[in-house]
């Protein structure tokens, strides 16, 4: 078993009520810095930023409107890290232009000297889809076309070429080229459509949140489609831990979160990497910037070393 390498979503620049932390209402891009450098000085694999355009009245109380756009922020973070990677958790690409996606990420990737990680998912608000024109019906499709698009945009080729059903373009010059010769694509979500997009066109998968219990048939799924396609490249599979609290919390953080000393998070983290899992995305209960800083610092220096 290889050691697992962690990430972690960005506070602040997404605040569904699902996931986000009371203090982040009134957070900015001073609390986002510094969780930034903290991910960086802890070796946290990448840090995530997520992707919205608008959001409806009829999801705002749940989803809220915050939702910063994912690479004007990892392009300002970009500039105050050194080493932690940049990842779109995820990016609704379907709703932009493939050239106008890789303008976007290839500057990004050559501006963080080749730190980007593109993850991309299909997509759940209809009326974003609808008010940018998109078919939000067939968004399944236009995402698989717009990921082999995006293969070439954001290839070696000054000039990258694609002829699709969708999207049809040649001869037409891209500079900067991304730091990469191959950036990587995860591709998001855990429905049976999304599992095989990332098992035939993904070099990772990011879950949409899979329980412990349900991971290993997904990833024996991931498996066996990659073999019936001939395909041997590694595929990194990722998780979404439940919430963590390293040490003894002296207020109630939930019933699912895991706490304790860093030997006992350790021990019940190696079992997503006994199931196959390559990288977790870790997140912590806090009740303000400087105690998210804090957990993740211990989680780098006192939990990862046993992962």
């Amino acid at each position: 078993m290889t050691a697992l390498s962690y990430g972690i979503q960005l506070p602040v620049q997404s605040q569904s009520t699902m996931y986000a932390e009371p203090w982040e209402a009134a957070a900015g891009p001073e609390d986002l810095l510094a969780v930034a450098r903290t991910a960086d000085r802890a070796g946290f694999d990448y840090i995530a930023s997520c992707d919205h355009v608008a959001i409806p009245r009829r999801l705002a109380p749940a989803m809220s409107t915050v939702w910063y756009d994912p690479v004007a922020t990892l392009a300002f973070l970009a500039a105050a890290t050194e080493r932690v990677r940049l990842l779109s958790h995820v990016a609704i690409v379907g709703l932009r232009h493939p050239l106008l996606t890789a303008k976007q990420y290839a500057t990004l990737d050559r501006l963080s000297a080749g730190r980007l990680i593109l993850g991309v998912g299909a997509g759940h608000v209809r009326e974003e889809f609808e008010v940018l024109g998109v078919d939000f019906e067939r968004r399944g499709a236009v995402l698989d076309e717009t990921v082999d698009a995006l293969r070439a945009a954001l290839g070696t080729e000054e000039f990258p070429e694609h002829h699709g059903k969708r999207y049809d373009f040649e001869g037409l010059g891209q500079r900067p080229r991304p730091a990469q010769d191959r950036v990587p694509l995860w591709v998001g979500g855990s429905s049976p459509a999304a599992v095989r997009r990332a098992a035939l066109k993904g070099d990772g998968w990011l879950p949409q949140g899979d329980p412990r219990d349900r991971l290993p048939e997904q990833i024996a799924l991931l498996g066996r489609l990659r073999a019936e396609a001939g395909i041997e490249d590694p595929l990194t599979v990722g998780a979404i831990t439940e919430p963590l609290y390293v040490g003894t919390p002296s207020w109630d953080v939930g019933r699912r979160t895991l706490t304790g000393p860093p030997d006992r998070l350790a021990e019940s983290l190696r079992a997503y990497g006994a199931m196959g899992v390559h990288q977790i995305q870790v997140r912590f209960r806090c009740r303000d910037r400087g105690e998210l800083t804090d957990q993740m610092a211990a989680f780098g220096a006192e939990v990862a070393p046993d992962l």
